[in-house]
């Protein structure tokens, strides 16, 4: 494929996570370094800042400040939940879009999230390519969720588990500290995947984690839940459970009160109270102390709790994003392929097509689970333990962390 010289747009979509800044500076950097990009773009709040027209220069940033990005959480160029009609049956906002594209002279665009924004990447580039106009397009994948179909994990998860898994240790210390028995209800994120409720397992097999631990790969029985805990009570006097967010019951409805709540751009129902309503059922049922613990949105910001694995693999898949579509691919999601040689783990970078990982979920195996459908198995403690290792590099002044400052300087 020939040459193609021109700009570059770089975006953030969907949920913050702790390294989604480290691959945005892989990919700003990989940019700005390479020839064949005449000019590097961040657009505000994702796909919203190229159809607002609102990009910022990234040239003009300070490298020093640009560097901290990697030890930064959230999306430092701002997100978005914007959905893309079929271009089929509304064409309005690509049409926009390549206005953008061909005011700026974008011939590469990049667009880092998980499956609704890979299936707007797709969408994108399927339009440009109908369109006759070069522009490549590759997805860099995000999600705390670890649930994108086709490749091996996905940029903050690991950091997430470590989090959670961090947390719940913690948990476990504290309910400890009093003479009483009491139980402790926590809720974490995962709407369809179970991904990170596992990671409690990770404490639970270092000797400090939850007795029970619910995913939404199985269904949810109220009844035997209570059996659960009352059993580990009566013979412990403390309880420790780990629920999802996304458990669900027999037919498929969410056992959280929040369930019929708001919805966001792509129609999901907004979770939430999970903890708080099975602590009232708990307490009803023993007539004990309960507690109800919600992670909620730190889960996804925990920056000074962050896996070094992940943050390097994050920065990685930035950078490949951009080298490959310089190559001359197009059409792409970066993937993890993982490697293990002599029982050391390592990380091999594959492209899947944007296709093929577009609106698809990746659960966790139900084999990982075990037969009860209240806890984790030892292959999935193998998996997710490489993923949460090494510790961040984030910068502390006056003991608190030193996070990017960016200029955000408009492009006119």
């Amino acid at each position: 494929m020939s040459t193609l010289k021109g700009s570059c747009i770089i975006g953030q979509s969907g949920g913050p996570t702790a390294v989604i800044n480290a691959s945005a500076l892989g990919a700003i950097q990989t940019a700005l370094a390479d020839p064949r990009i005449t000019h590097v773009y961040g657009a505000a709040h994702g796909i919203r800042g190229v159809l607002d027209d609102a990009l910022y220069d990234m040239s003009l940033e300070d490298p020093a400040e640009l560097a901290r990005l990697k030890y930064t959480p959230s999306s430092a160029l701002g997100s978005c939940r914007h959905k893309m009609k079929d271009p089929d049956i509304d064409d309005t906002e690509y049409r926009r879009v390549l206005e953008i594209f061909k005011k700026y002279d974008v011939r590469y665009f990049f667009y880092n999230g998980g499956n609704d924004s890979m299936d707007t990447c797709n969408k994108i580039s399927k339009y440009m390519l109908k369109a006759g106009y070069e522009c490549r397009v590759m997805g860099i994948p995000k999600t705390i969720d670890n649930d994108l179909f086709g490749t091996d994990h996905c940029p903050g998860y690991g950091s997430a588990a470590k989090y959670i898994a961090t947390t719940c240790m913690e948990v476990y210390q504290d309910a400890r500290v009093y003479d009483m028995p009491m139980v402790t209800v926590i809720e974490i994120m995962g709407r369809h995947a179970g991904w990170l409720t596992a990671a409690a397992a990770l404490a639970t097999a270092a000797g400090l984690g939850p007795d029970l631990i619910y995913l939404p790969e199985t269904d949810f029985d109220q009844a035997a839940f209570l059996r659960d805990v009352k059993a580990l009570y009566e013979k412990n006097g403390k309880v420790i459970a780990a629920v999802s967010e996304g458990i669900h019951d027999a037919e498929g409805r969410f056992i959280s009160e929040a369930s019929t709540s708001a919805t966001d751009g792509f129609g999901h129902a907004q979770l939430g109270g999970l903890a708080a309503r099975l602590a009232d059922l708990v307490k009803t049922e023993l007539g004990c102390k309960v507690r109800g613990i919600e992670l909620s949105l730190l889960q996804r910001c925990a920056t000074h709790c962050a896996s070094a694995t992940d943050i390097e693999e994050a920065y990685a898949a930035g950078a490949a994003a951009v080298r490959h579509a310089v190559e001359g691919l197009t059409d792409k999601m970066v993937g993890f392929r993982r490697v293990m040689e002599n029982g050391h783990y390592r990380c091999e970078i594959q492209l899947l097509d944007l296709e093929g990982v577009a609106n698809l979920e990746k659960k966790v195996p139900r084999e990982w689970i075990n037969a009860e459908g209240n806890g984790i198995l030892p292959p999935f403690i193998d998996y997710a333990t490489p993923l949460v290792r090494g510790e961040t590099g984030l910068p502390f002044e006056n003991g608190l962390p030193r996070f990017a400052k960016l200029k955000k300087i408009r492009a006119r």
